[in-house]
């Protein structure tokens, strides 16, 4: 339908008549969040809780079977993330569908891109199950996060988180005002959920008694600032960045709080210590501190140039979080932190008794010269996160298929 546009008035002469296509009425599916994006964000979510959940499995039970809930939760991701994109695929390529009109085209097949990224992502998750249990029976239990069979299982999964947010976008900056808020808050929500991911495969560098070295700081410095900016300059929402990082201290306590409830008992050795329970991770780091600040900066800072915005934003990201951390991993090493809240009394049974961890003590201090190159390093790389993060964040606005 076109409608035509008169013309101008008090210009002093009549401009030339144009036409504009006028935009489609809004219809009752058209002002709802499609299922299909509902059911990608919760194989993300799926994906997360069962991650974490086998990690405490790990720490709490030792060996698991291939059909542990665990495992169960992880891989129901990919199946979810199967789901929506086959979907997709298949309505947009063989159906009338008016999101064949904003499709990539690959191998003849018509979807948006996220849609054919989840399906490559649900593969791998999903071939990752057998090469996970066979690199189980043939070598034992892991002692690493970081293993080949993990490595694809978390390929997998950052194929079908991306494509998720590939998904959110198109139909975030396609959508119009009445639904837009609405995939907004599911945007900051996945993002949130890929910020705890994240979080989650770095556990073995920030543990407590890390935390009062440089290399902790470097290692949260990678990709957070990043995923913080980045979703940010995309969402185009105020306090993204605390949104965000809220969702992932959601998680943090509610794991924290909730695993203990329920019990378990080790069935590999040396037990060193009486496990009766599951056993969580720690308290969350307190990154919604400097995501505040950064939120503050990046309202009034609008019209700074990018180089100039990135390099603030890095520094106070940085600087707030040090001054934050630092007396809080002080304090959790105090036994006011060894109760349920803060929860610094759990140990998984495989903890020495003389570990750093289990005497509540920080690793050995390095020098002031190599603490202090260290956190230069660590400013470096999260000023460099936030100029990606900007840049990708401008990048993602302009996704549309």
């Amino acid at each position: 339908m076109e409608r035509v546009i008169p013309p101008c008035i008090g210009s002093g002469r009549l401009g030339p008549v144009t036409t504009l296509t006028a935009r489609p009425r809004e219809t009752a599916a058209s002002v709802r969040v499609p299922w299909y994006l509902w059911c990608a964000a919760l194989a993300v979510t799926s994906a997360y809780v069962g991650g974490y959940w086998d990690i405490s499995w790990h720490r709490s039970i030792g060996r698991d079977t291939f059909w542990s809930a665990p495992h169960l939760a992880i891989y129901a991701c990919g199946v979810l993330a199967g789901l929506a994109s086959a979907y997709l695929i298949f309505t947009s390529t063989f159906a009338p569908n008016p999101l064949r009109d904003v499709s990539v085209r690959i191998w003849g097949l018509a979807a948006p891109a996220g849609a054919f990224i989840c399906a490559w992502g649900g593969f791998a998750m999903l071939a990752s199950a057998p090469f996970d249990d066979w690199w189980h029976n043939a070598y034992g239990l892991d002692v690493k996060i970081i293993s080949p069979p993990h490595m694809l299982l978390a390929g997998g999964f950052f194929g079908i988180e991306f494509g998720t947010v590939l998904l959110l976008l198109a139909f975030m900056n396609r959508a119009g005002e009445r639904v837009r808020p609405a995939l907004q808050w599911l945007f900051l929500y996945v993002g949130g959920v890929a910020l705890s991911e994240s979080m989650l495969i770095k556990l073995e560098y920030i543990a407590r008694p890390d935390m009062h070295g440089a290399l902790f700081f470097i290692v949260v410095s990678i990709g957070t600032p990043a995923i913080l900016m980045a979703i940010a300059i995309a969402s185009e929402r105020r306090w993204a960045c605390t949104i965000v990082t809220a969702v992932y201290t959601a998680f943090g306590v509610g794991f924290l709080w909730l695993l203990p409830l329920f019990p378990a008992q080790p069935k590999l050795g040396p037990v060193f210590h009486q496990v009766t329970h599951f056993i969580p991770w720690e308290f969350p780091l307190l990154l919604i501190v400097p995501a505040v600040a950064v939120d503050v900066l990046l309202q009034r800072t609008d019209g700074w140039r990018p180089l100039t915005r990135a390099l603030a934003a890095g520094l106070v990201f940085l600087i707030v979080f040090a001054a934050v951390q630092w007396p809080f991993a002080n304090f959790l090493m105090t036994p006011l932190a060894r109760n349920w809240f803060f929860g610094t009394n759990y140990f998984d049974y495989g903890t020495p008794p003389r570990s750093l961890y289990a005497r509540f003590l920080f690793a050995s201090p390095e020098t002031a010269a190599q603490f202090a190159r260290g956190m230069v390093i660590a400013a470096l790389i999260s000023c460099l996160m936030m100029w990606i993060g900007l840049h990708v964040g401008r990048a993602m606005q302009r996704v549309r298929r």
